[in-house]
């Protein structure tokens, strides 16, 4: 089955070309100072080979622009990022696909911050229509709690204009253990059901706990699967983007490695492939390069 290949992480590629891009507003400080550098990470993305890429507003939230009193420009700053995407994803010859980013709206792998309903469908909302006019479908991404997914996942499916919705969720790092709420993927597939989105990703976690993820989706659904697995370490309890606790990297998960994962995630069912934090143009590339390989 073909696979397409996704883009890598773009938060740590803006790391290393803004010096404002590790805390505080993260990602979002280059829409705000250097957004010419969003579409120059994009490009080089579609260089190495991906044919989708997500949009940079997965901190055009209000809880981290409020860091630097922005929160009143979240719509803004979201559409701002759609427009990007899509003009990079136009510059070239090659077809490209945007994917709306719809992210958790406190802080990452952090169930217990999830948000109330009344607090997060109407900022999810307004990021799917600030959205809606730049992508071709929507990733509800690194979802870690079934709740967390249904709230971005019913407005991207009420107001996102009738293109099709994936929700990504993030795995624990033990293989097997569920979500990191502590939910089987069943518990959380099955929460979300009723909403017939378009397909399954598994997202943010480490390469061997996707593959398994996989296996579990593959006998719940025959719907498209997909998966773009991390370089980091495991996440400590109580962590946050601002805090004294550190994921750290994985010095173990070579390109080398990181692509035969891939390729086992490909043999799993995932037809949609790339990759997340830690995870750059040079990885993208020579997953690129092994697909064609297969395929001649």
């Amino acid at each position: 089955m073909k696979v397409t290949v996704l883009d890598g992480g773009m938060g740590g590629e803006l790391q290393k070309r803004i010096s404002t891009g590790g805390k505080g507003l993260w990602s979002a400080m280059a829409l705000i100072e250097e957004p010419e550098i969003v579409i120059d990470v994009h490009r080089d993305f579609i260089d190495a080979g991906a044919r989708i890429i997500i949009t940079n507003s997965y901190c055009t939230i209000p809880s981290y622009l409020g860091k630097e009193n922005l929160e009143s420009e979240y719509i803004r700053l979201t559409e701002l990022a759609g427009k990007l995407a899509r003009q990079a994803a136009d510059a070239g010859s090659e077809k490209v696909l945007v994917a709306g980013s719809i992210p958790p709206l406190s802080e990452s792998y952090r169930p217990d911050l999830v948000p109330s309903e009344e607090i997060a469908r109407p900022i999810y909302r307004n990021m799917v229509e600030a959205l809606r006019p730049s992508v071709d479908f929507f990733i509800c991404e690194t979802m870690s709690s079934a709740i967390e997914a249904e709230h971005a996942a019913s407005q991207a499916k009420q107001y996102g204009g009738g293109k099709p919705v994936y929700v990504a969720w993030t795995l624990n790092e033990e293989p097997g253990t569920g979500l990191r709420s502590g939910e089987s993927l069943k518990e959380a597939f099955l929460k979300i059901d009723y909403l017939d989105v378009a397909g399954y990703m598994l997202n943010c976690t480490c390469p061997e706990v996707i593959e398994i993820g996989l296996i579990e989706l593959k006998a719940l659904t025959a719907k498209p699967l997909g998966c773009y697995a991390n370089r980091m370490g495991k996440v400590p309890e109580g962590w946050t983007l601002d805090n004294e606790l550190y994921t750290g990297r994985r010095t173990d998960v070579t390109t080398a490695y990181f692509v035969d994962q891939c390729l086992r995630a490909a043999q799993a069912g995932a037809t949609i492939i790339g990759g997340c934090c830690g995870i750059g143009p040079t990885d993208i590339e020579a997953l690129a390069e092994a697909l064609t390989s297969q395929h001649q």
